[in-house]
């Protein structure tokens, strides 16, 4: 499926469809200020590096990412394999 959807464009739409509905959500914001509060715990130092923070951040961000964001995301990757599916079908037939 992947190798079909980055084919077809299908996998910007989704990736742009949770990127905007990440953003409606506030879930953008959230995991901005838990990333300020990860690195204000963690000091100023120049010891706690990018990987670190994406490393702590990612458990959490993933986390808050609400149930109806995913369903929808679920439901429209659906849609397209049963698109893809029928498109395929039909190509298929005599």
């Amino acid at each position: 499926m992947d190798q079909y959807t980055v084919l077809s464009g299908d996998r910007s739409k989704i990736k742009d469809l949770l990127c905007n509905r990440l953003t409606e959500c506030g879930w953008r914001d959230e995991v901005r200020l838990l990333c300020r509060t990860i690195l204000l715990e963690k000091g100023t130092g120049n010891s706690f590096t990018v990987e670190q923070l994406i490393t702590e951040v990612t458990p959490k961000a993933r986390t808050l990412v609400p149930d109806a964001v995913k369903k929808e995301l679920l439901m429209k990757i659906r849609t397209i394999l049963t698109e893809n599916e029928s498109e395929i079908e039909d190509a298929e037939e005599p």
